[in-house]
């Protein structure tokens, strides 16, 4: 059976952590972009379906190309941040099901229900994109997960040859400056959204 994580493990995840606007100079490494990946996939997703895919937005030309597809505020973001993921959703995981889920025949479940298979990997690429932010926040750096882009034009720059491909959201990732963040916004009490059946 695990242990609680510590007071200071559940802060770095969620009580201080913050969504930032922008980001010191310390530079990001592939290694850590495998890293956090190492963790996502672990993460619970609908019959080990695994959907997501995600870009990692490094390079100049590709934060260049991303930002001209967001929102003015958004579009600054992309730039300064060390790292962009885009975090997309595959419409034809299901393909992949035989080997990361070989208990079933969990692909006849998604074949041919076009409907059913965009759901679940909306639903479960989502779910993964969460992951993303817990992951990267558990190896000491910070996220600005957003939207304010064209999804449809993300889905032509970075998919056109994989069109079963749709993006989901896209975050900024690096080593968050405190001065780019605001105050924390109001985080209700169980009694007001919550119910117990």
């Amino acid at each position: 059976m695990s242990e609680p994580l510590s007071d200071s493990a559940l802060d770095q995840l969620f009580r201080t952590a913050r969504t930032y606007n922008g980001y010191t100079d310390q530079p990001v490494s592939t290694e850590q972009l495998h890293a956090i990946w190492d963790l996502v996939k672990f993460g619970p997703t609908s019959a080990n379906s695994l959907p997501a895919r995600i870009v990692w937005c490094v390079t100049a030309e590709a934060k260049a190309k991303l930002a001209a597809l967001a929102l003015p505020a958004n579009a600054e973001k992309i730039l300064k941040a060390p790292v962009t993921a885009i975090i997309a959703s595959d419409n034809e995981f299901y393909e992949n099901l035989p080997e990361l889920f070989p208990h079933a025949d969990a692909r006849s479940w998604f074949v041919g229900n076009e409907a059913l298979a965009q759901t679940t990997a909306f639903r479960n690429s989502t779910l993964q994109g969460g992951y993303f932010i817990l992951a990267a926040r558990a190896l000491g750096l910070d996220t600005g997960p957003m939207s304010g882009f064209n999804n449809a034009g993300v889905d032509e720059a970075f998919f056109a040859d994989q069109p079963n491909l749709k993006s989901n959201f896209i975050s900024t990732l690096g080593y968050g400056d405190p001065a780019t963040i605001f105050e924390r916004s109001p985080r209700p009490d169980f009694a007001r959204f919550n119910s117990i059946a």
